[in-house]
């Protein structure tokens, strides 16, 4: 497939992002950068000074909600982009509401309850679509010990082992690094989604 085919694929696509920090925001970007057009975002925090050493995020952005810097900063890459921002702390009801009739959806929370509630409940409302999350991405090296587990339609990302934490913090480089696995990921099953479809009987071609 060629390049102007891949990116018409990702331009119809609705990615939903849940969490807005280092993974979200790097995740945000590169798929932006490779031409995902719609965005579905969900956080409820600010930017904040002592993360700007893993987010997406510059320091005038300081202080202001993170879904809107992000926002920002994806139109600033691409002004096509649309994000529908939602600053709220997501919840099963509200993650029902946000990412029906997405494409894909990124888990991107710190918190491991959040996350489960977030696995859990999307791959109960919509047993079609797929889920990428991230399980250990803490601290410097290893990068080797990176990999992706899928279960169904969840997909994780990293090394399953880190776990963040006043002695392991998460620093830039591995971040960024599983943030841009799930989004390759996620870009991967679009373009199988894609194919898919054009493939299928009486479909037009993409």
């Amino acid at each position: 497939m060629d390049r102007e085919s891949m990116r018409a694929i990702f331009a119809r696509a609705t990615v939903g992002i849940a969490g807005a920090g280092g993974l979200g925001s790097n995740c945000a970007v590169a798929l932006a950068r490779a031409g995902v057009k719609r965005f579905v975002i969900a956080d409820f925090d600010a930017v904040s000074a002592p993360n700007l050493d893993r987010q997406y995020y510059f320091l005038a952005q300081v202080g202001r909600p993170k879904v809107e810097a992000l926002a920002e900063n994806l139109a600033a890459i691409d002004p096509s982009v649309a994000v529908s921002a939602h600053r709220l702390r997501l919840d099963p009801e509200t993650a029902r509401s946000l990412y029906a009739g997405c494409d894909a959806i990124v888990e991107a929370f710190d918190d491991a309850g959040a996350k489960d509630m977030l696995i859990e409940t999307c791959l109960a409302a919509f047993p079609g679509t797929p889920i990428v999350g991230a399980s250990g991405l803490a601290g410097v090296g290893g990068f080797e010990a990176i990999r992706v587990a899928r279960s169904g339609n969840l997909y994780l990302c990293g090394d399953f082992e880190s776990e963040v934490s006043e002695q392991l913090p998460p620093v830039a480089p591995r971040v960024a690094i599983v943030a841009n696995l799930e989004a390759d990921l996620v870009l991967g099953l679009l373009l199988a989604a894609g194919e898919s479809r054009a493939l299928a009987p009486g479909a037009k071609l993409p």
